[in-house]
């Protein structure tokens, strides 16, 4: 069998435990009758662009969030980046994660956070002897955050980090969440 495959399944599997589990965790906390399932909704996400002397880089990642009660809140998010370097690669990312929070105290944020991507990596066989590539990446995020009104700034871990096949530099990120 594809080992892409049977990673896909591992990590649908991990992403389904870890949404189930926060959701039977705090589906204790009521909701008031009066409040409607649109009222507990939030929507957010990130805009990302980087670039400079032949390199282009730029992201979208809109998610939507259920807040269960000021502590908690789970959602799925979508991601779409593009990448490109004169010459050398062009690279497409989309795929989708799920989202859950936790906000001890209101400015503080401990999150965890399942991303599925789909990479696609086309490299220019005139300068390159790489490839191309086109598989599946998982990535398990566990972060902490400073939330400020409806901002929140922090750092996460990827903790299925590869270096050979993630589609991040590194496995510790910073990050800013916005929310509306």
């Amino acid at each position: 069998m594809n080992n892409n495959y049977i990673s896909f399944k591992k990590s649908l599997l991990t992403a389904s435990i870890i949404f189930f589990f926060t959701i039977s965790c705090f589906a204790q906390e009521p909701i008031s009758k009066t409040n409607n399932f649109w009222s507990q909704v939030e929507f957010g996400g990130g805009l990302g662009l980087n670039f400079g002397d032949g390199y282009f880089s730029s992201s979208i990642t809109p998610n939507a969030l259920y807040r269960f009660s000021p502590y908690i809140a789970t959602g799925i998010g979508l991601n779409f980046s593009y990448s490109s370097q004169k010459k050398v690669f062009k690279s497409t990312v989309l795929g989708g994660s799920i989202i859950g929070l936790f906000n001890p105290i209101r400015e503080i944020q401990v999150s965890t956070e399942f991303e599925q991507l789909h990479v696609s990596r086309n490299f220019d066989e005139k300068y390159i002897t790489n490839e191309d590539d086109n598989y599946w990446y998982p990535a398990l995020f566990i972060g902490a955050g400073y939330t400020s009104s409806n901002v929140t700034i922090g750092i996460r871990y990827d903790m299925l980090y590869d270096k050979d096949k993630s589609v991040y530099s590194e496995a510790w990120m910073p990050f800013v969440r916005f929310r509306f």
